[in-house]
């Protein structure tokens, strides 16, 4: 218990330091063949595997975005906006359970709680499998709609009004349903599930609203035409008619529509 709910400049996490280099030294010193167990041991041997792995696991999950976004919207700037904006959220999200958790920012204010001084090593890996796949299902939804309104118009900003006014509500409803069932799973006294269900709930807010309202918009508004270039030599590889460039043409006017 105490290991959770020490306060942030406890000694314990002086002696976890010990602890590990200590475990380290005997490691180093214990014959070929002899093993070193324990609570602890496990510990750093899971850090070192998964964490030490994760930057290629990265990689290869950006590549593969990448390939499969760039078939769906014909551009080679799209899949990169959407990975660095995806990428972007997702750090934010770690930075803000540090500071609830970790620094005590506001945890007693917000939760009644003492913070944890530290987060479960199991809680970014999750996390991050969890936010990355949701955030790009609303970045799915937006940007097909835009490419649909773009092919329809040849207009970036048309494109751009008309995706996220055809999609906004569908997305700021799944967001809401999946901030509300997180919100509830971070309100349990397991103390390991509310760590990561607010991460889950705090990410699904923070991308539903600044990333997918007003960063992907105004992204996709700045590159103007460029977002809808897809050349010969790329398209070739990825089996998908290309997309040159083109002037954009005058916004079409707008019908109102009977409420």
């Amino acid at each position: 218990i105490r290991e959770y709910f020490a306060p942030v400049d406890d000694p314990l996490y002086e002696d976890v330091r010990i602890l590990c280099e200590r475990i380290t030294r005997v490691r180093a010193a214990a014959q070929a063949g002899t093993r070193v167990g324990g609570n602890a041991a496990q510990s750093m041997d899971f850090q070192e595997h998964a964490y030490g792995a994760f930057p290629w696991v990265l990689a290869l999950i950006a590549l593969v975005t990448f390939v499969m976004l760039a078939r769906a919207f014909r551009s080679l700037l799209l899949p990169l906006k959407a990975i660095v904006l995806n990428l972007l959220s997702l750090s934010a999200v770690i930075g803000a359970m540090v500071l609830l958790w970790q620094f005590g920012w506001g945890t007693r204010q917000l939760l009644d709680i003492q913070p944890t001084g530290s987060i479960g090593e199991f809680v970014p890996l999750t996390v991050f499998a969890f936010l990355y796949g949701l955030s790009m299902d609303y970045e799915v939804f937006i940007l097909a709609r835009m490419r649909e309104e773009y092919d329809r118009s040849g207009n970036t900003e048309h494109a751009v009004v008309e995706g996220v006014g055809r999609t906004g509500r569908l997305v700021t409803s799944a967001a809401l349903i999946l901030f509300v069932s997180f919100a509830a799973l971070a309100m349990t006294p397991e103390l390991d599930v509310k760590v990561f269900a607010s991460g889950l709930a705090l990410g699904v807010l923070l991308d539903a609203t600044l990333i997918r309202g007003v960063l992907v918009p105004a992204a996709v508004a700045m590159m103007g035409r460029w977002n809808w270039w897809l050349p010969t030599w790329a398209a070739r590889p990825l089996r998908v008619e290309p997309s040159p460039l083109r002037e954009e043409a005058p916004a079409p006017a707008r019908i109102p529509e009977p409420v």
